[in-house]
């Protein structure tokens, strides 16, 4: 008989490093980190081809090509490169990534792919605290307004978000385990009245107000400025960075919270870091772009049907893909009717409605691909 004393002794992680092996096989986790470099690369690409595209006749080639041999740049190369283009493209980025993360870690909190931002009403959420802020801010000691500033919208829409994320799980979820219907339904309901709060919010706008809302209804990244990026992208950073780290913690929730609190992982810490990351990200994005659908839903289930389910090189993943997703469709808003430009919640609602009906049918075993 082995000596008990002697037997090696694991940790939490190491339990859940051999959850995850056993889930996924050697080949889809090889494809999983390869992917990393892949989409890396893709989003780069993205990226300069976004800055090289545009209503204005300036050339990001002709620009670069100055810079080269030392020739100053025009007034308007500068204006359109560095104060339009460039934050358009970072904000994209930011947005894309964060409603990417969002959805995925929605999907492993409830344990359910068809879990997104825009779905279960946390970007309609969110979107009210940010509309709040516009219509109602107007109302605040004068003291408040000065001190929040520019942090006023992005600060509601967290508060937005977060109120709607918790009450969506407390509605959701009872005796430890999440009613996929009943998630479905308070979601849909929350939304609707968000949406009708909204309404009501926006009727009561001035002209003024009524510009700065424009865009909410479904997205736009034609409002991207530098200090916008300045506000958004810190908070995006370090909510993608904390929902990277849950990857671990939503391995363990994918088998039920009592099994995953067996092997040891803290399931409420997981629970609550997910939901103010969820909000937090959510607000962000929703703050400066408005609300643009259907990127938290088809961005991770693409993935993990990719590179398997294993959330910790999946997060990584889900948020260059996202990140690339929401630039192209940005890229396709600017040329489809240029000079103007559509909304990108049209584009992405052309895009991921069809792969949204495609995932209720694969889930009702009505196709097999």
């Amino acid at each position: 008989m082995p000596c008990l004393i002697c037997l090696p002794r694991y940790t939490a992680a190491d339990r859940m490093t051999q959850v995850a092996d056993i889930a996924m096989p050697r080949d889809r986790r090889t494809t999983a980190r390869l992917a990393h470099f892949w989409l890396a690369g893709a989003l780069v690409v993205i990226s300069i081809i976004s800055l090289a595209i545009g209503a204005s006749g300036t050339s990001l080639w002709g620009a670069l090509q100055k810079l080269v041999i030392g020739e100053p740049l025009t007034q308007m190369e500068r204006i359109v490169l560095w104060d339009i283009r460039l934050p358009r493209v970072i904000m994209g980025i930011c947005v894309g990534a964060s409603l990417a993360v969002s959805g995925a870690v929605l999907q492993g909190l409830f344990r359910n792919p068809l879990a997104d931002p825009g779905l279960v009403g946390v970007s309609a959420g969110a979107g009210l605290g940010a509309i709040c802020a516009i219509v109602l801010g107007g109302f605040l000691p004068l003291w408040l307004r000065g001190a929040l500033g520019f942090w006023l919208v992005p600060i509601a829409a967290f508060i937005g978000g977060w109120g709607t994320t918790m009450l969506l799980y407390r509605i959701s979820t009872r005796r430890g385990r999440t009613s996929v219907a009943t998630m479905l339904l308070a979601g849909i309901a929350l939304a609707a009245l968000a949406a009708a709060v909204s309404g009501i919010l926006i009727y009561m706008a001035d002209d003024a107000q009524l510009r700065d809302l424009t865009f909410w209804g479904l997205g736009s990244l034609a409002g991207a400025t530098w200090q916008k990026v300045l506000v958004s992208a810190p908070v995006v950073i370090l909510a993608l960075g904390v929902a990277i780290g849950l990857g671990r913690g939503l391995n363990g929730l994918a088998f039920g919270e009592a099994t995953a609190a067996h092997m040891g992982i803290p399931v409420q810490r997981v629970k609550n870091t997910a939901i103010l990351t969820v909000a937090a990200a959510t607000g962000a994005a929703v703050a400066v772009s408005g609300g643009i659908g259907f990127i938290g839903i088809v961005v991770p289930h693409l993935m993990r049907l990719a590179t398997g389910p294993d959330h910790r090189p999946l997060l990584i993943n889900v948020a260059l893909l996202g990140a690339s997703l929401l630039l192209i469709a940005d890229m396709i808003s600017r040329v489809i009717i240029s000079p103007a430009e559509l909304p990108i919640g049209i584009i992405t609602a052309v895009l991921g409605s069809p792969v949204f009906l495609w995932i209720l049918l694969r889930r009702r075993g009505l196709v097999d691909l």
